[in-house]
């Protein structure tokens, strides 16, 4: 298969090429606006609050200038305080989902796809719009009400979740209270490697620990907390559709954000590109 840092490779010209003339503010403001967040609040945070800085965000074509089939679509949720900023969904946001959509259109050039990075909160109506959806550190989730009750509609009416980038026991068990609440009536069960979404696209024999950015270019060890084992696991509903994927104690993120590193292990990026591309294909055409 190509390279995943040769699908990056002249990506970021490929872009702006395709798009308008740059912008004359940068891409993002010399201030982060997360950072402002630092220390201010207590309790868990709406994402309304987390995401002021994406005024700072460059796009050349704005999301719904024209309608495309496919947009990676990131979940922008309330949550808890993280490593001292407010903002635990946007972690890696956005060069991690736009390097990973570089990828797949090169991938699937046939997919008419959004090109940049499209965060949604819950409670946004839109977001029935769009049949993906993907959530990182939630470790840190903490849904409010409406929040869970639009989540919850939305996957039941055919929506689909990936989740990914949490670790160990503790982070999971956060997730698992919020799925109890979420999801009540339905389990979370073990992936078997047979199931049809490791290989709608690219065949996935193993489930590899992909390391964030730092462990990975030091040469490892690739867990972080206790989290020394990973997993793929989901959530189907009473008919046996898939609607949530959790990739635990692993990093897909990190290694589509860093795919161009040329420390970053290629073998990384392989599968994590393998595996980004065959949820999309699977969420599409189920």
């Amino acid at each position: 298969m190509v390279l995943a840092a040769a699908l990056l490779a002249g990506g970021a010209a490929a872009l702006v090429a395709r798009g308008a003339a740059p912008a004359a503010t940068p891409q993002i403001g010399a201030s982060d606006d997360r950072r402002a967040f630092r220390g201010r609040h207590r309790g868990p945070l709406p994402p309304q609050a987390m995401r002021t800085f994406e005024r700072y965000l460059y796009r050349p074509v704005d999301p719904y200038e024209i309608q495309r089939e496919f947009y990676f679509t990131r979940l922008a949720y309330s949550g808890h305080m993280y490593r001292g900023f407010a903002g635990s969904w946007s972690i890696d946001y956005p060069k991690a989902d736009r390097q990973f959509m570089i990828g797949l259109k090169r991938l699937l050039d046939q997919l008419d796809a959004y090109d940049y990075d499209h965060a949604l909160p819950a409670t946004d109506p839109d977001l029935f719009r769009f049949p993906f959806l993907y959530s990182v550190e939630v470790g840190y989730m903490a849904l409010s009400p409406a929040e869970r009750e639009a989540l919850r509609r939305y996957l039941l009416a055919g929506g689909f979740w990936v989740i990914d980038d949490f670790w160990g026991s503790w982070e999971w068990a956060n997730l698992e209270r919020e799925l109890s609440l979420l999801l009540p009536e339905y389990p979370i069960v073990e992936l078997p490697l047979d199931h049809p979404i490791f290989h709608c696209f690219y065949d996935v024999e193993e489930i590899l620990q992909v390391p964030n950015v730092g462990q990975g270019v030091s040469g490892g060890p690739t867990w972080e907390q206790d989290g020394f084992t990973p997993h793929v696991r989901g959530i189907f509903d009473e008919d046996g559709r898939l609607m949530v994927v959790i990739n635990w104690n692993t990093d897909l993120g990190d290694a589509w954000e860093w795919a161009e590193d040329e420390w970053y292990p290629v073998r990384f990026s392989h599968y994590a590109y393998q595996m980004g591309v065959n949820f999309v294909v699977y969420a599409m055409s189920h």
